[in-house]
């Protein structure tokens, strides 16, 4: 993973002329001994006052544990456990960030996520709204959103990522994360193996409809991926070194997000599948999925879309000039970029790889598996795209020219 002060420098020497945003990050430890670091540096900080947001599970876990040392070293603390829904699943909703807020007494220095994506992104959202910075406290390595600014969060029934605040600090447990359910590794996995979309949806939008591009971001992020994929064996095992590198992965990701301020190098048509995914779940009232495990099924999805339909529309001079006689939006420059936006396409990997990777860590490979039914699926296909008006995907790109018939 690469260094704090190394990114520094890296982003100071970056051309590409975008707004590089300073990462306040101040310290990342990735250890045994982690919880108590973590209490070392309240302590070097000078917090009087902490606030643990955590679910039962997760306080279970770790949370405990850093309650017990915190009391060791008479550093006052309190305690926020949020509920899950009637399904039973803890949901970063307009329920769960109220209850975070109410739980963030005034006198409070930080605010601490003890958890997974779901609880870092309530304490993300709550604590930024209290005026409180926050610490992360990974409980698994199971997204990449623990350092990123972004909070998304359900509100009115519609999943929306809110820029909010990264942690300042963030302590990850080895011994934690290896014992994190192996559901919740091939979760993380899954989330990094969605960065082959997202990379190339970025990138085509950089291309097409000009939005800002970083080189630097796109390559902290694809070298993460291409660890992840080449230790596949190691993750798979969960032993110390895979699991130090998933986690790392994660965490560069979230580094990468961080850079540029939004989510485009970790987020593309395959994120926006998952959400409309879980909009959906909670419209039916039916119990959560994995963030990381749709997206793994998703991006195989979108590949497969890319690779095959996208593919064929952009390589065909002829479909793209008859189609222009429609004056559609943004196909001028697809005719113009049509041989770089080929080489995006053709850098992307078969969908199947993906498959074989997530069953080294049995992980889902088809919508089946996570009960997503193919009418959700084609749903989503058309739809999912306009969750992200400002983001212009291949899948955006795809609706509005020709449109996912072949999933009929």
């Amino acid at each position: 993973m690469i260094a704090l002060n190394e990114l520094s420098n890296l982003s100071e020497a970056c051309t590409c002329g975008n707004q590089h945003y300073k990462i306040s990050i101040e310290e990342i430890v990735i250890s045994h001994m982690a919880l108590k670091e973590a209490v070392a540096y309240l302590q070097k900080k000078l917090f009087r006052k902490a606030a643990i947001i955590a679910d039962q599970t997760t306080y279970d876990i770790a949370g405990e544990r850093l309650s017990a040392l915190l009391e060791e070293d008479k550093i006052n603390f309190e305690v926020v456990i949020i509920q899950p829904n009637e399904q039973n699943d803890v949901v970063a909703d307009e329920a769960a960030l109220i209850e975070a807020m109410l739980g963030i007494s005034q006198d409070t220095d930080v605010a601490i996520a003890v958890g997974s994506g779901t609880i870092h992104d309530i304490t993300r959202f709550a604590s930024f709204k209290m005026g409180k910075p926050f610490i992360s406290i990974p409980t698994a390595p199971s997204v990449d959103g623990f350092n990123s600014m972004g909070a998304p969060v359900v509100i009115k029934g519609i999943k929306t990522t809110f820029q909010m605040q990264s942690p300042i600090a963030l302590f990850a447990d080895i011994g934690i994360l290896q014992k994190a359910p192996r559901e919740l590794i091939a979760a993380g996995f899954g989330d990094m193996i969605g960065k082959y979309t997202s990379l190339a949806d970025w990138k085509f939008s950089h291309l097409i409809a000009g939005e800002p591009y970083c080189p630097l971001s796109a390559k902290l992020t694809e070298e993460a991926l291409e660890k992840c994929v080449r230790h596949i064996e190691q993750i798979s095992a969960a032993d110390e070194e895979g699991i130090k590198i998933l986690i790392e992965a994660l965490i560069q990701s979230g580094l990468a997000m961080l850079l540029v301020g939004h989510s485009s190098p970790a987020s593309g048509g395959e994120h926006h599948l998952s959400h409309f995914w879980e909009m959906e779940f909670l419209k039916q009232n039916k119990p959560q999925v994995l963030h990381g495990a749709k997206v793994g099924v998703s991006a195989q999805l979108i590949l497969d879309l890319y690779k095959n339909d996208v593919l064929q529309l952009v390589s065909n001079s002829v479909q793209l000039e008859e189609l222009k006689q429609e004056t559609r939006e943004k196909l001028d420059m697809v005719i113009q970029q049509q041989q770089a936006v080929l080489e995006v396409l053709h850098s992307l990997p078969e969908a199947n790889m993906l498959s074989d990777l997530l069953q080294k860590l049995d992980g889902p490979v088809h919508p089946s598996h996570l009960e997503i039914s193919t009418d959700l699926v084609r749903n989503s296909l058309s739809e999912a795209h306009l969750l992200r008006k400002n983001r212009y995907t291949m899948l955006a790109f795809w609706n509005e020219h020709v449109g996912n018939h072949h999933y009929a």
